[in-house]
């Protein structure tokens, strides 16, 4: 990544900074959206803008992004990057403030475009599956209503330092958080949704979980399937003996998960490949993209 957007401009990435008053470094305050590219074009961009125009509300952040104008910016920096498709990290910043917490709102925001190449990933994945580790570390309560994608990310890096721990991590296993009340919440970086009995499961939004912009078109996926569709609050007993289980994210899309573990005792999830209800979520999503795989 050798150049990165900024404030609507691109600019070498050693050049890009904040200024240290900035109030997204003293306090966490900003947010920032993950998706990717199909075909070089921004995926549900419309509903990850939503997104963050909701949460910049709720802190006082100015935010009035146009889409095209957006995708306009997005395309200029790939093409500095030479990048034909690409995983994309929008982060708007809260700007300059007092050194101090203020009442008020705040007035300039900074808007950065972090832009690389994706991440490559095995097609084995999707028909063998990955592992998932539960971790003892609990998911921490949002800072709101609803859990903000902020940049206070400290309880989801504390979960990757755990998970190192775990001989999981040498499968490249994914972490599972519970919530103080022992309830099943999210991963590091995705949702999680299991099926028993041929229903489609997923934590409520209740449990302190980020709204994830995947979970959300999967739900809509299996609903038109005809596939009921259920939240709520689960145990990871309920999870040890789901027929399927699978992770979302904006990047990954659908990753089923074939090997749960605790500690360093692990289960067998159905056959330990792909569920059939998994596998056809799969093919709805990516026939959804417009680009079917």
């Amino acid at each position: 990544m050798k150049y990165i957007g900024f404030n609507n401009g691109v600019i070498d990435a050693r050049q890009a900074v904040v200024s240290a008053l900035d109030h997204g470094f003293l306090y966490g305050i900003g947010l920032f959206e993950t998706f990717r590219t199909y075909g070089g074009v921004p995926f549900l961009l419309e509903r990850h803008l939503k997104r963050m125009a909701e949460g910049c509300k709720e802190l006082g952040i100015p935010f009035a992004q146009d889409v095209e104008q957006l995708q306009e910016w997005i395309q200029r920096v790939m093409d500095k990057n030479e990048l034909k498709e690409a995983y994309i990290r929008y982060t708007v910043t809260a700007g300059e403030d007092i050194l101090g917490l203020p009442a008020g709102d705040y007035c300039e925001p900074n808007h950065l475009l972090y832009i690389k190449a994706l991440p490559k990933v095995s097609e084995k994945i999707y028909s063998e599956g990955k592992d998932l580790q539960l971790l003892s570390l609990r998911r921490n309560t949002p800072e709101g209503a609803v859990r903000f994608k902020s940049l206070h990310y400290m309880n989801n890096i504390l979960a990757k330092r755990e998970l190192r721990g775990y001989a999981s991590a040498a499968n490249g296993a994914e972490g599972l958080m519970l919530t103080a009340q022992e309830v099943i919440a999210e991963g590091i970086v995705s949702n999680i949704f299991f099926i028993k009995n041929n229903i489609l499961h997923t934590p409520d939004i209740s449990t302190g979980i980020l709204p994830g912009i995947t979970r959300e078109m999967v739900m809509e996926l299996a609903r038109s399937a005809e596939i009921r569709v259920e939240e709520g609050a689960y145990h990871w007993e309920q999870l040890k003996i789901a027929d399927e289980v699978f992770l979302t994210n904006s990047v990954q899309e659908i990753v089923p998960v074939t090997t749960i573990w605790e500690k360093d005792k692990k289960f067998t999830v159905g056959d330990g490949l792909c569920g059939r209800m998994t596998s056809d979520l799969i093919s709805f999503y990516r026939e959804r993209t417009g680009i079917p795989k």
